[in-house]
């Protein structure tokens, strides 16, 4: 049988590939609102990142998000994911 293919993903702040599952997808929907996925089931553009603050810390400087979603990003919405990526880490 053959083994069962691991789909991989870029982290946005450390650049590493990993396993999807081991990263958080945050997620651009299509009514411009920007968020965490935990699930990773939401409808809408998708980008990667390590369960560290560390990681977020550094594509927020970077401003990988905003060339990953093509759109200026709030430092509010910044704060509420940097929020809940503690609550839920």
């Amino acid at each position: 049988m053959k083994p069962k293919k691991i789909p991989m993903r870029m982290c946005l702040g450390c650049n590493e590939m990993k396993p999807k599952k081991e990263l958080i997808r945050v997620v651009k929907s299509p009514d411009g609102e920007t968020s965490l996925d935990f699930t990773g089931k939401k409808s809408g553009r998708g980008a990667y990142i390590c369960r560290s603050t560390e990681c977020f810390g550094k594509a927020r400087k970077a401003r990988r998000f905003e060339k990953a979603f093509s759109c200026r990003i709030d430092d509010s919405i910044y704060e509420v994911m940097a929020d809940e990526l503690q609550k839920n880490s």
